[in-house]
């Protein structure tokens, strides 16, 4: 009788998805909670991935003309209260300091002293403090545009915290930027978000829905919202990258006011734009497996693991030795997408197998294992991670070495074919009402199965009809995609009103 196969990670993802996520991220040691709840510890093998998000996303922005600069960590409450529709979108999620020091009491314990004049807020996003900055540096229409981005963390209160994914401290980048006109506004707004698509697909191998976030799901303050869209291996959606058009909303709360070229005194227009640390999270649910994670290729910590293998001192020394000679000759190569290949020579005089399972769930793209016999051969046994951890096979040591960067090439296109056809094999066009509440039922209410996924269906434009499905099956339109007219118009699924179009309905994250 065969025996069954066991999985590195349990649960599994079909078994309880939630804990799985959890177990991966732990099995790959990439982050844990900390002391203060609701915030995480980022491990070496965590940010070293989110070093290199931020080292690629940031080349493309500066390409694209916008600089880095960096803006105060604490916001005065005033500062918030300018924009009334910005501050009831955030006031709930906000830290709030109200003294500066600390003083003994007398039961040794500290106490809070020295109460502020007025309260400073913890970084939620920083429109409104920016904004007072653009306000001095902008007298004319010569010093516009201003494009700017800063890498930095916020803190939102989170009541359900999970890793990567929602956290009161996170890391992210967001982009500020101030226009002469609309048009040059909405063209930034536009132009950055094609910027994170094509650095998600390109990069985290995540396959997007592109489009406007309807009234709702819009960003406090915004004129328009853009999103890009995923879907997770669980069916759920979650939303990648946002950018905002503010029009001259929040130019009018900041004062950032310019003479224009006829003379006249006219409001700047601004957007607000930004990515963060969950795409880590997005990474690990879409691409990671029963065995662990599986870090696309363009952005893994390292690329490759070079796991010499013998079994005393009398082998260590030969094999070593030809394992630095094959680490040394990878890291003369470049990788498909320029830069050098990063190769990890794992020595650790530990048990082989317990190794090999160790990267396997960090997720590295290739395991190469060198001992006595492939020594004899002048070869090398490797493993792909996009295959199951015994496939295994070997090759010449030119042969491998020569192929590298095509093998890497070909993870990298395999990692997004497989995400796209998933998403596109969970995504259904649906018109009957029935039908769309069962998509988005599980059959077992008390713990929910994996099920739904995106339900393309028609939508009148009425909020009511947008709020019903929320309230009754948590369910949202994720996006107005922009290509929305490709699809026909119809009948709103809910209402049966008028539609010029379908529209990705989803539970999300």
């Amino acid at each position: 009788m065969a025996k069954a196969r066991q999985n590195a990670i349990s649960p599994t993802r079909a078994e309880d998805y939630a804990e799985w996520y959890q177990q991966v991220i732990k099995a790959a040691d990439m982050g844990e909670s900390s002391p203060v709840r609701g915030c995480m510890v980022i491990k070496p093998w965590g940010y070293s991935f989110w070093e290199n998000i931020q080292r690629s996303l940031d080349e493309r922005l500066k390409a694209s003309g916008h600089a880095n600069a960096y803006f105060p960590l604490f916001i005065p409450k005033s500062f918030l209260e300018k924009e009334a529709e910005h501050v009831e979108g955030f006031a709930k999620e906000c830290a709030v300091v109200t003294h500066h020091r600390l003083e003994p009491g007398p039961d040794g314990s500290l106490v809070p002293a020295g109460e502020l004049e007025e309260p400073l807020i913890v970084r939620p996003t920083s429109e409104t403090m920016i904004g007072a900055i653009y306000a001095k540096w902008v007298q004319s229409y010569r010093d516009l545009p201003i494009l700017l981005n800063q890498w930095c963390n916020v803190v939102r209160w989170e009541l359900r915290p999970r890793l990567f994914l929602r956290t009161s401290e996170f890391l992210w980048q967001e982009g500020h930027t101030a226009h002469e006109t609309s048009e040059e506004a909405r063209a930034e707004t536009r132009k950055v978000l094609e910027i994170y698509r094509g650095f998600v697909e390109d990069c985290l191998a995540l396959p997007v829905v592109v489009g406007v976030k309807t009234a709702a799901q819009r960003f406090p303050g915004a004129v328009e919202t853009m999103c890009i869209e995923a879907m997770m291996q669980d069916r759920k959606a979650l939303q990648a990258g946002t950018s905002h058009y503010m029009g001259q909303n929040f130019a009018k709360a900041s004062g950032i006011v310019y003479q224009s070229r006829e003379g006249r005194e006219e409001h700047a227009w601004t957007t607000s734009w930004g990515a963060s640390a969950r795409l880590i999270g997005a990474a690990v649910m879409t691409h990671a497996d029963d065995d662990g994670m599986v870090m696309p290729p363009r952005l893994a910590p390292a690329h490759a693991v070079i796991l010499p293998i013998f079994r005393g001192p009398d082998e260590r020394r030969a094999v070593l030795d030809y394992a630095e000679g094959v680490a040394a000759a990878v890291r003369r190569l470049e990788t498909p997408w320029g830069g050098k290949i990063e190769v990890m020579l794992d020595s650790r005089d530990m048990n082989a197998g317990e190794k090999g399972w160790e990267w396997v769930k960090k997720g590295v793209p290739i395991r190469v294992e060198a001992g006595p016999r492939d020594l004899e051969k002048n070869a090398v046994f490797v493993a792909r991670r996009d295959r199951g951890p015994r496939d295994k096979y070997s090759q010449g040591r030119d042969d491998f070495i020569a192929s590298l960067p095509a093998v890497l090439r070909d993870i990298q296109d395999g990692l997004f074919a497989r995400a796209k056809a998933f998403r596109d094999a969970n995504c259904r066009d649906i018109d009957d009402l029935g039908e769309f509440k069962a998509f988005f039922t599980p059959a077992r209410p008390e713990k929910p199965e994996i099920h739904g996924g995106f339900a393309l269906s028609h939508w009148c434009g009425d909020p009511a009809c947008e709020t019903r499905v929320a309230e009754e099956l948590a369910a949202t339109i994720r996006c107005v995609p922009l290509d929305r007219e490709k699809s026909g118009p119809g009948k709103c699924v809910v209402c049966g009103g008028g539609s010029e179009g379908r529209v990705p309905f989803a539970k999300a994250y």
